[in-house]
């Protein structure tokens, strides 16, 4: 069996998860996606969840972004109930992060009740999110939060 190539996997793991994050980032952005691009908008924001998951200096911060960014990703396909659960897994990452990550994960789970079709579940977590907000010291991430919690009730 030949010599294997050497190969640095923390390296990796650290270059792929950011470039699948931001590429993933791209096609949430983009208004007009194919059905191909909705389908690596969801594999590269899974990958970069994954990536992160191999990489040591993991922490529920990183670990609460890649499920927020998930469930944002099922929610744009119409899939509540993934969308449900990965901002539930989003929340429970976040329970001891900076208020910012707080309310993103209960924006993601507001989304996905809105699109689920459950408005009282929805209204729960957008209060529980604009709760949060007063706390978020930097105002471009506040107004980024509230601009996302507002496009929930449009």
């Amino acid at each position: 069996m030949p010599d294997q190539p050497q190969f640095d996997h923390a390296l990796a793991h650290r270059q792929f998860s950011a470039v699948a994050f931001n590429t993933a980032w791209e096609l949430i952005d983009k208004s007009n996606r194919t059905p191909e691009e909705d389908v690596a908008m969801l594999c590269r924001a899974a990958a970069s969840l994954w990536h992160w998951g191999q990489r040591n200096d993991i922490n529920n911060q990183s670990r609460s972004v890649g499920y927020w960014q998930l469930s944002r990703v099922f929610a744009l396909l119409s899939d509540g109930d993934m969308a449900l659960r990965c901002g539930e897994l989003s929340l429970k990452y976040a329970k001891d992060t900076p208020p910012f990550y707080q309310a993103y994960a209960y924006e993601s789970l507001a989304r996905a009740s809105a699109i689920s079709g459950d408005p009282k579940s929805a209204t729960k977590y957008l209060k529980l999110a604009h709760r949060l907000v007063d706390q978020i010291e930097e105002a471009s991430s506040r107004e980024m939060l509230l601009a996302d919690l507002q496009a929930i009730n449009e």
